[in-house]
């Protein structure tokens, strides 16, 4: 599916069609957490707290074992 982004206000967003928000289960004023992939895209998921909070903690551990990690990808 091809969607565009547009103006919205001073912002830019995405306006999703009505039977993609339908197909996703998503609702009006829902939240999503956007990772970014290698390549350049994204990823949107619904928001969860929990998830938000495990990915901080994967991200503090990724940052003090940066040179551990990098060697095990060897």
């Amino acid at each position: 599916m091809k969607i565009e982004i547009k103006r919205i206000g001073n912002s830019e967003g995405l306006i999703l069609p009505r039977e993609l928000m339908r197909r996703l289960d998503l609702k009006h004023g829902q939240q999503l957490h956007i990772t970014e992939l290698p390549g350049g895209g994204f990823q949107a998921l619904p928001y969860d707290p929990d998830f938000e909070k495990t990915m901080e903690i994967v991200e503090e551990i990724i940052d003090e074992y940066r040179d551990t990690l990098a060697a095990l990808a060897k």
